[in-house]
């Protein structure tokens, strides 16, 4: 792996719902105890179910929701022990591309206007000509027109409206930018250009992503590592195609058989790992394994323990029944 730009150390992101002053006491364990490192020029996936924590742990590295425990080490240093000119500095250094592309847009700025904003709050070019100039370059880069500086968001379709927004992303020159399932709310082939857009990005500028999505296809052809969410936990983790191609933890083998093949053959052939039971809340959620309730190789030991991630050769998990399987 690449030097590490990004260390996330037990991270917890926990939001109290409790509803009275005499009601029981509700924790929403939205990001329970997460660690995984993200390298220089690296693309680190996060994939996992709707309601697991991905987005939630996606705006606590950039500090939309405070952290409850954990480390987060960026570049060495901690976010949450940061001076004035350090916050400042990693406010320009990491950025943040959200998944609605018009909510995340200002609609009474123009085009330009929204470009231009992050470079006049961080001082970065002189003068007003000199923004207008980068904000033309940066539409150019993302695929617009220089002359669509002048109009409102309104006035694009939902794939034109991300490309903005990774052009005002791009405005500070990031090291490191958190996609926060960037192309959920487009159409497959927009998503495809998207998808290239950031590739392409990446390759000139060096930046680092965490990609967060469901769409386990789409990760693997972007990320180089990729870890797998359930429930605030990080349950597998280990390089893009091995993880793709030898899925380790339950839960994994189960989104992997749910991916649509495109021959009808080869999808009538395969099996489908269907889960059993419901997806427990993650308000004061039960002892053991997050994923108990629904595995089929369960036992004792699950409902009483909580397993640790362990290593299988570069490739990490967190189930006994591996442990119990000899791995």
């Amino acid at each position: 792996m690449a030097e590490p730009l990004l260390q996330v150390e037990h991270l917890k992101t926990h939001f109290d719902v409790t509803k009275g002053i005499f009601s029981p006491k509700q924790i929403v364990k939205a990001v329970d105890d997460v660690s995984f490192t993200v390298g220089r020029g690296e693309t680190y996936g996060l994939v996992g179910e709707s309601g697991c924590g991905k987005s939630t742990l996606g705006r606590t590295l950039v500090k939309i929701y405070p952290a409850t425990e954990g480390k987060i080490l960026y570049d060495g240093k901690d976010i949450a022990k940061l001076n004035k000119t350090e916050e400042k500095e990693f406010r320009r250094e990491v950025q943040m591309i959200f998944q609605d592309p018009y909510a995340s847009l200002n609609p009474r700025m123009t085009v330009g206007e929204i470009i231009k904003e992050p470079m006049e709050i961080h001082g970065i070019l002189g003068s007003a000509s000199e923004r207008e100039e980068r904000a033309a370059e940066l539409l150019k880069l993302v695929g617009l027109k220089p002359d669509h500086i002048r109009r409102y968001p309104h006035e694009f379709s939902g794939g034109q409206r991300q490309r903005i927004s990774i052009a005002r992303t791009l405005a500070l020159n990031p090291k490191f930018i958190i996609c926060d399932e960037p192309i959920s709310a487009l159409d497959v082939s927009i998503q495809a250009q998207i998808i290239n857009l950031l590739k392409e990005i990446q390759e000139e500028m060096g930046i680092s992503y965490l990609f967060v999505a469901h769409d386990l296809s789409m990760v693997n052809y972007i990320s180089d590592r990729i870890g797998v969410m359930y429930l605030g936990h990080l349950v597998e983790e280990g390089e893009a195609d091995e993880l793709y191609s030898h899925p380790l933890h339950p839960y994994t083998q189960a989104l992997l058989s749910a991916i649509p093949i495109p021959d009808p053959d080869v999808a009538k052939s395969r099996e489908r790992i269907r889960l059993e039971g419901e997806l427990p809340t993650p308000i004061n959620p039960p002892p053991g394994c997050p994923f108990q309730g629904r595995c089929p190789y369960a036992t004792e030991e699950c409902k009483k323990e909580r397993p640790e991630m362990k290593d299988y050769n570069g490739h990490k998990a967190a189930c006994f029944h591996l442990l119990n399987q000899g791995g």
